[in-house]
């Protein structure tokens, strides 16, 4: 049966087309959205010291680099981050917690230059094993997954050789108890997209607002003011 057959049209669990019943002021309809729900989440940050890089794909791949070279910086590649060996055991006597425990590996981008200043990249990772206790649902025909987003920066670098690096690194790690599910939220409708604004340096701005004629002391004449939009 649809959401808009008329038995359903009238339910307040169903989305309703177009203004819906027991709604605020303001609100006009019930509306189904595709989401990924967030049952559970945690954030954990630490320091890493001494944490060892051996570069891979370095890059320009065409380029010589010339020992020894010189640490510039590092941060983590943005939604590369991957989660394995986890395992979920529910917590006994406790309602829907549970023991998660998983590798969360972080892909790392290196900056570098050598001896002659040539500038270069390379990439590694960095992997936290993560011991924690999140809420997690009950089984549903939609699983829920265990996911993770990692963030991290470099705060200083020693190079050992051979493409390798000694640093030490800030990581932020969110892992989250996620579902994709079907949310049933009241809307104010589609939102108004206004029109874009073009950039503009604006640097005639101070010669246009200059005055046309130079100014006579003590005396403000008519006629003597600059047109701000010229065609």
């Amino acid at each position: 049966m649809s959401f808009y057959t008329y038995r359903t049209t009238y339910d307040a669990n169903c989305p309703a087309p177009g203004p819906a019943q027991n709604l605020p002021d303001g609100l006009c309809e019930r509306a189904c959205v595709q989401v990924k729900r967030v049952y559970d989440s945690c954030m954990q940050q630490v320091q890493l010291d001494d944490v060892t890089f051996d570069l891979e794909d370095i890059r320009p791949c065409d380029q010589s680099f010339t020992a020894p070279l010189c640490f510039l910086s590092c941060r983590s590649i943005p939604g590369k981050t991957r989660i394995t060996d986890l395992s979920v055991h529910p917590i006994a006597d406790s309602d829907h917690l549970a023991r998660v425990r998983a590798s969360v590996s972080v892909p790392i981008e290196i900056l570098f230059s050598d001896a002659n200043g040539i500038e270069g990249a390379g990439r590694s990772s960095v992997t936290m094993q993560k011991d924690v206790v999140l809420y997690v649902p009950d089984d549903s025909i939609i699983p829920y997954t265990v996911e993770a987003v990692a963030a991290a920066v470099c705060v200083t670098g020693t190079y050992c050789g051979n493409f390798r690096f000694r640093v030490t690194i800030c990581v932020t790690v969110i892992l989250k108890v996620l579902a994709e599910v079907q949310l049933l939220i009241p809307t104010y409708g589609y939102c108004q997209i206004p029109p874009c604004q073009e950039f503009a340096s604006g640097v005639c701005d101070d010669f246009f607002s200059l005055p046309i004629y130079p100014p006579i002391e003590g005396c403000e004449c008519i006629g003597n003011t600059s047109v701000s939009n010229t065609q």
